[in-house]
């Protein structure tokens, strides 16, 4: 893959320079005089501040030499400052990959996962790792439709006029999952599906250009979120996610309520607005038995 929309020489070489740029000269010591021409650090204190020599530093961010020391990333990483998950995330990048792919099985969500799904009493989907919908029950789909089979949630979120409404925290919630994509697939680089995603999200979306050349990285697990839903409100909800064992890649993904709570009733009153809406109508509003 390459390095992301408008990067170039390697992956690695474009992590650097983006987090580089994020780090202000003050917040690493370095005495600010005068205008900069340049956003963050410079390559020449970056390297000064990891040990490292500028020319050696300048041939990493160019895809030069990629292939740093276990010392020499880690002293980068304290220089950028990064996170122990952007550190893990670099330090991936940094390995040798073979260039052979194995081919990927058809995603099928399980038989069990299905009826799974159809049980739950709070609303419940199937993603796979490109955040395609692969099926959904009715209360997640009576939640969002930007929940529906079908629909990839990356680029409804970015694409969708709807998503602001559904989502009240939308710049959080964008920011956050262009970070879980990165810290999930981004350091597979031949991985033409992945790719497609990234520039057709960067073709239609200038937020998330924005937020991919950042090179935010962050791993999803279990966390909240407001859900604004036209008829019942807002909902705070938790989502959990599950990895669907046996299905390379795919995540059950389940949103509840904390019991008690508003968001637990109004929850609740989803579920039985969409199953009034699921039953057949009486007998004589259908017609007389032909």
């Amino acid at each position: 893959m390459a390095a992301g929309p408008g990067g170039g020489g390697s992956d690695l070489g474009a992590f650097l320079r983006a987090r580089r740029e994020l780090v202000r000269p003050e917040d690493a010591g370095i005495p600010v005089r005068g205008l900069r021409r340049v956003p963050g650090l410079r390559r020449e204190e970056v390297a000064m501040l990891a040990g490292i020599s500028a020319e050696y530093y300048l041939r990493l961010e160019q895809g030069r030499d990629r292939n740093p020391s276990v010392q020499v990333l880690e002293a980068l990483a304290g220089v950028l400052r990064l996170d122990a998950e952007s550190t893990a995330y670099m330090t991936e990048l940094a390995r040798p990959r073979p260039r052979r792919r194995t081919a990927r099985r058809p995603e099928r969500v399980p038989s069990g996962t299905l009826i799974l799904l159809d049980t739950l009493d709070v609303p419940a989907f199937v993603v796979n790792r490109y955040r395609d919908v692969l099926a959904a029950n009715r209360l997640a789909v009576a939640l969002s439709p930007l929940m529906a089979p079908g629909t990839n949630r990356l680029i409804a979120l970015f694409t969708d006029p709807r998503a602001a409404t559904y989502h009240p925290d939308w710049e959080q919630n964008t920011a956050s999952v262009v970070a879980q994509l990165r810290a999930e697939a981004g350091t597979d680089p031949e991985d033409p599906r992945f790719q497609a995603l990234v520039g057709e999200l960067s073709l239609k979306s200038e937020r998330f250009r924005r937020l991919w050349a950042r090179h935010d990285v962050r791993r999803g697990g279990s966390d909240t979120g407001v859900i604004h839903h036209p008829r019942i409100g807002d909902l705070d909800l938790r989502r959990e996610k599950y990895a669907v064992v046996g299905a390379d890649g795919l995540l059950l993904v389940v949103h509840h309520a904390e019991p008690g709570t508003v968001s637990a009733e109004r929850l609740a009153l989803l579920g039985s607005l969409a199953a009034s809406e699921d039953r057949p109508p009486p007998a004589e509003a259908r017609g007389p038995e032909s």
